[in-house]
C-alpha cells in the first residue's frame, strides 16, 4: 500500500446515541473522511434511524482491525472519536486494543496523529437522547470521570466536553493542517 498524498480525517463513533445525531451532522459538513465504525455503533445509528453521508465506511467485523493499517501508511492526519462510551474510554486509558475503534486510537497513537475524543460521561448529571427521541438523565459513575481526567493526560490526545469544544477542536485541527499542506 502506497503513503497516501492528502492524509484524511479518521472518524470513530462507538455505541451511544449521546449526541450521535450532532457528530453525524459535524461528519456531514467535513470533506475527505472516513469512518470507523464499532458493532456497537453500527447497530445504535439504525436503532435511531440516523444516517451518514461518508463514503468509505469500515465497520468492526475483522478480529485484527484490518483497516488500522492504513495509519502506518499515512493515510489519516487526525482522528476524531466521537461519540465515545465509557467502555471505550477505559479500554483506551488502559492500552486495550480488541475493538476497531479501540485499535484506530492505539494505531493512531503509535503513528504520532493526533487524536480528538469526545466523551459520552464529562460530568456527574447529564442528558442524553435515547432512542424513539426520549431524553433522558444519566449519571456518570466515579470511574467513568476519574478515566475521561486520566485519557486527558495522554499524548497527542485532545478530550472535549460537548459539542461546542469538538467543534473548535476540529477546526484548529483543520486550520493548524492548512498551513502545514498548502
Amino acid at each position: 500500500m502506497k503513503t497516501a498524498e492528502k492524509p484524511k480525517l479518521a472518524w470513530a463513533i462507538t455505541g451511544s446515541g449521546h449526541y450521535l445525531r450532532e457528530c453525524l451532522e459535524i461528519i456531514s459538513g467535513l470533506q475527505d473522511v472516513d469512518l470507523f465504525l464499532s458493532r456497537a455503533a453500527a447497530e445504535v445509528i439504525q436503532q435511531y434511524g440516523f444516517k451518514h453521508s461518508v463514503a468509505k465506511v469500515f465497520q468492526d467485523k475483522t478480529a485484527s482491525a484490518v483497516p488500522v493499517e492504513m495509519f502506518y501508511y499515512g493515510n489519516y492526519h487526525s482522528v476524531v472519536i466521537a461519540p465515545a462510551t465509557s467502555n471505550t474510554i477505559a479500554k483506551m486509558v488502559y492500552g486495550i486494543s480488541d475493538t476497531l475503534v479501540t485499535n484506530v486510537y492505539a494505531q493512531a497513537g503509535k503513528c504520532g496523529v493526533p487524536s480528538i475524543v469526545f466523551a459520552c460521561d464529562t460530568a456527574p448529571e447529564l442528558e442524553s437522547e435515547a432512542p424513539r427521541d426520549n431524553v433522558v438523565k444519566v449519571f456518570p459513575r466515579r470511574i467513568d470521570l476519574d478515566n475521561i481526567a486520566r485519557l486527558q493526560t495522554y499524548e497527542d490526545t485532545t478530550v472535549v466536553n460537548d459539542m461546542q469544544q469538538l467543534q473548535a477542536a476540529i477546526q484548529a485541527r483543520l486550520a493548524c493542517l492548512k498551513t502545514s499542506y498548502s
